[in-house]
């Protein structure tokens, strides 16, 4: 199974918006993505210090399927009138290699969530 987790153990049943880009000569680049009220949030909904508790307890994004774990550290809560709304991730590929990895998640992870690629 293909998935992304937030918390250990628990599976992000959001599917996010994800933005590619990629160098020119294909030896880098970069994933951004968007989860819109993820599953993650609602460990901490009840918190009455939720930002704290959002930012200690969400160190990473872990993109795991059967050729592994891929990690995001850059994973960063978006609050909208004091509601939080979104949760961003970008994930950087600095090598051909990171990126073939990435694609071949993405392409599973699509497959699997009903995703389709749209190029810009």
């Amino acid at each position: 199974m293909t998935t992304i987790q937030f918390i250990e153990g628990m599976d992000e049943e959001v599917t996010a918006e994800v933005r590619l880009t990629r160098s020119v000569s294909g030896d880098n680049g970069t994933a951004k993505f968007t989860f819109e009220k993820p599953k993650a949030f609602t460990l901490f909904e009840k918190s009455k210090a939720f930002r704290r508790d959002v930012r200690e307890g969400i160190t990473g994004m872990h993109m795991i399927d059967e050729e592994g774990e891929m990690i995001s550290r850059e994973v960063k809560a978006k609050f909208i009138n004091g509601e939080p709304k979104f949760l961003e991730v970008e994930y950087v590929m600095k090598s051909r290699v990171e990126w073939d990895r990435f694609m071949r998640f993405m392409e599973r992870y699509a497959k699997e969530h009903g995703l389709e690629f749209n190029k810009a």
